[in-house]
């Protein structure tokens, strides 16, 4: 489907009853008459259904005029919904649009209107941004359990893995200091060493329970019950 802008200067299609403001520039369906509008070929341009465009009347973001008992939109709706289709799959809640296209109706340029729109994106950029974050953590989290489960496993095949009392009274201390989350730079303060002894302290503990990093480590010590 090929795409046109709407008026070049921003300001919508209306009818006096409808709403005012300036409306920022969005690209919309290019087959759509230029005229009225009925509602079939609203939704077909869009892509959304005859009950998505009754749900967006309800909420007061588009208005449906009648032409006998068919109910139509002007090229203002299709403005207007345009924006609404953008910010949706863009996934802003139907509140937050509503607010939007509020605050747009008090626009009285289409300079303040283009910097609030873009205002509303930028914030948008930042939610998806924190979300991200968040479903990275949650990987992270799911592959160590992940792992934490393949690591019983191999602990349950492997005999070469240290017993209770292996370690060293050092490699034991540091171990638990390990499990509570302590850098090298503290271990070494609290065991009195330097840093670089502690470092291959943690690394031959590493190697000792056959993991790839402290936290593997650490999880094979609590599974054997050598840490509690």
């Amino acid at each position: 489907m090929t795409d046109h802008h709407a008026r070049l200067d921003g300001r919508p299609e209306r009818s006096d009853a409808g709403p005012r403001g300036f409306l920022p520039m969005v690209k919309i369906p290019a087959d759509l008459p230029d005229g009225p509008i009925a509602i079939a070929d609203m939704a077909n341009a869009f892509g959304v259904t005859h009950r998505t465009l009754h749900f967006y009347e309800e909420k007061n973001l588009i208005r449906a005029g009648r032409i006998g008992l068919m109910r139509i939109y002007t090229q203002q709706d299709a403005h207007r919904l345009a924006i609404i289709t953008l910010c949706r799959e863009m996934g802003m809640p139907i509140a937050v649009i509503q607010e939007l296209m509020e605050e747009l109706a008090e626009t009285t340029s289409q300079q303040e209107c283009e910097a609030i729109f873009m205002n509303a994106l930028m914030v948008r950029k930042r939610e998806l941004i924190a979300g991200l974050s968040t479903v990275h953590r949650q990987m992270q989290q799911v592959t160590q359990m992940i792992d934490l489960k393949h690591d019983a496993e191999d602990i349950a095949e492997n005999d070469n893995l240290p017993e209770q009392g292996a370690l060293s009274q050092a490699e034991q201390l540091c171990l638990e200091m390990m499990a509570e989350g302590l850098t090298p730079a503290r271990l070494a303060s609290r065991l009195a060493i330097s840093p670089e002894e502690a470092n291959a302290l943690e690394t031959g503990i590493i190697q000792k329970f056959n993991a790839h990093n402290r936290f593997q480590a650490v999880a094979k010590a609590v599974l054997l019950g050598i840490l509690k």
